[in-house]
């Protein structure tokens, strides 16, 4: 019997220590990745973000009953508002979500819902440092370790503590930089504008503009394809064909053509308000000084069956807004009879700080205007997310309102129902047509990189983005400007803050109960050899008279 014991006591240390030596992964011992921190800046008073950034926590799941002082591992689909509350609530050390690499695998449903969960987050202030990190083996295997040890939780208590000793694995997540969070208040707008100069003395001026900056839960992960990449590309489609309309006399309208990429949509139409400014308080000669027709801006246009256009005053008739909009009327009545259009009246609201549609920056220094979108909320959820990337874009529907809004463009200016043109005449067709090559790599590239806008005048890749805008430009258009707008740091529009992509370190170790058993194996296990040491004689004669009486056998 005692035999038996100690040889049961020498076989447990050994399973325990192989659990042990193989239960650690390659590199899962100290394995380091690259977090993307939550969005965090102050603007017009009010702090939105993150204000945390340092962590040294236990990775624990959300299903966990007890997050205090852990770090909660989400996956996209396990995101949500509720979630996000319940662990500020429980004064959890942070929140770590992980991303798909390829996003067009998530369901519909759930790219919605955590969309809706982002926008929820991002509009109030978090106490707690959040993260997005990519998707990889070690992450994956580390959230299935901590969401089994959290079904764990509803066995038996002697299965959860026996669990616990023996083979749980705990995951520490170490955030190495404790450098403190800086403000960085010298960010830079850049508004890129460029003309076609239309026929005629003294003629009115059309306004096109598009912001091209991005926006999400973290920046680092902000693609912006629907918004705003779609608004840009048609813009730079719309530039490179009316340019050949208005390369020969015989087909330039009497109309000049102003068109302009904004920087500082995504806070507050900030380039937009900047550059208006500047026209109309500072420039001795502004074609916005001038008759200006009315202003066209182009915002999440990359997906849906419907157009709405949104106005802050609903247009008078013979106003050539209004025009404009029986002629958009037409165009889809007689060619696009599916797509649904409609005005979408929203007043501004002067005791707002923020306004909802670049459009509002012109109506409130009474230039008429009007926003062409998609989307009939402005505070729809699809204007700012990390999964709005190439996976939200239908690439037909996008040269689709792009057309539209070429063929809209070109009979307001030549007048073509007055001259009885007929409703569905084509004018954009062949080399006039939207190429589709070209619209694919347009967008290939607005997306290649992250636009948010604290990112624009800082990092190498997104500076040579917005040059590549200022070429395009130059190569179509004439009276081509850019436009840099610093703030004032005594007193600065917006706020943001450094340390937006962090590296961590993910330690796997065997939690402190496991120790404590471990300790009372090897403290039984040295116990029962000391006795035996002790009691040798009497060990020798059992163990002599156990063998003889097999021998006999």
């Amino acid at each position: 019997m005692f035999l038996k014991l100690l040889s049961f006591t020498a076989l447990l240390l050994l399973v325990l220590v192989q659990n042990l030596q193989g239960s650690a992964l390659t590199a899962a011992s100290s394995y380091e990745f690259t977090a993307y921190r939550m969005q965090q800046f102050n603007m017009a008073q009010r702090k939105h973000g993150c204000r945390g950034a340092i962590v040294v926590a236990e990775a624990r799941s959300s299903d966990e009953p007890v997050l205090t002082r852990r770090c909660v591992v989400m996956k996209v689909s396990d995101f949500s508002t509720e979630k996000y509350l319940q662990a500020q609530r429980q004064n959890a050390a942070a929140i770590l979500i992980l991303l798909p690499k390829n996003t067009s695998g998530i369901p519909p449903e759930t790219t919605q819902s955590f969309m809706i969960s982002e926008r929820d987050a991002l509009l109030m202030e978090s106490p707690i440092p959040v993260y997005v990190a990519l998707e990889d083996e070690q992450l994956l295997y580390m959230y299935d370790e901590v969401k089994q040890t959290a079904s764990i939780r509803t066995s038996s208590i002697f299965i959860r503590v026996l669990r616990s000793m023996i083979t749980a694995t705990a995951f520490q997540i170490l955030v190495s930089n404790n450098a403190p969070i800086k403000a960085v208040s010298d960010t830079t707008f850049v508004t890129l504008e460029g003309v076609l100069p239309g026929a005629g003395d003294d003629v009115p001026t059309i306004v096109i503009t598009a912001h091209y900056d991005s926006y999400g839960l973290a920046p680092w992960l902000s693609y912006g394809a629907d918004s705003n990449g779609s608004g840009v590309v048609i813009l730079l489609e719309l530039v490179r064909l009316f340019q050949k309309l208005y390369s020969s006399s015989s087909t330039r309208p009497p109309f000049h053509l102003l068109f302009s990429l904004t920087g500082g949509g995504k806070h507050n139409f900030l380039g937009t308000k900047r550059w208006i400014e500047e026209n109309l308080d500072h420039a001795e000669s502004s074609l916005l000084h001038d008759n200006v027709a009315f202003v066209l801006c182009l915002d999440t246009l990359a997906n849906g069956d419907e157009l709405h256009v949104h106005v802050s005053r609903p247009p008078k008739a013979d106003t050539p807004l209004y025009s404009f909009v029986q002629q958009l009327q037409e165009v889809v009545s007689s060619r696009f009879s599916w797509v649904k259009t409609g005005l979408v009246h929203k007043k501004i609201n002067l005791v707002e700080s923020t306004v909802a549609w670049e459009h509002e920056r012109y109506s409130l220094r009474r230039i008429p205007g009007f926003t062409l979108s998609h989307l009939e909320d402005p505070k729809s959820e699809l204007r700012g997310s990390i999964l709005d990337d190439l996976s939200q874009v239908d690439l037909r529907k996008l040269k689709r309102n792009g057309i539209i809004i070429a063929e809209t463009l070109a009979r307001f200016m030549f007048n073509l129902s007055d001259k009885g043109s007929p409703k569905d005449l084509q004018l954009f067709k062949g080399q006039m047509d939207f190429h589709d090559s070209r619209v694919s790599s347009l967008m290939s590239t607005l997306t290649s990189l992250p636009r948010a806008t604290q990112l624009l005048d800082k990092e190498p890749g997104q500076v040579t983005l917005v040059n590549t805008l200022e070429q395009e430009f130059r190569h179509y258009l004439q009276q081509v400007h850019r436009h840099t707008f610093r703030q004032d740091k005594r007193d600065p529009d917006i706020t943001f803050f450094d340390q937006m992509n962090q590296p961590i370190v993910m330690y796997r170790v065997k939690p402190a109960a496991f120790d404590l058993f471990l300790g009372g194996c090897i403290a039984a296990y040295l116990g029962i050899v000391y006795y035996a040491i002790e009691n040798f004689g009497f060990v020798y004669t059992k163990v002599k008279a156990a063998v003889k009486t097999k021998a006999c056998k």
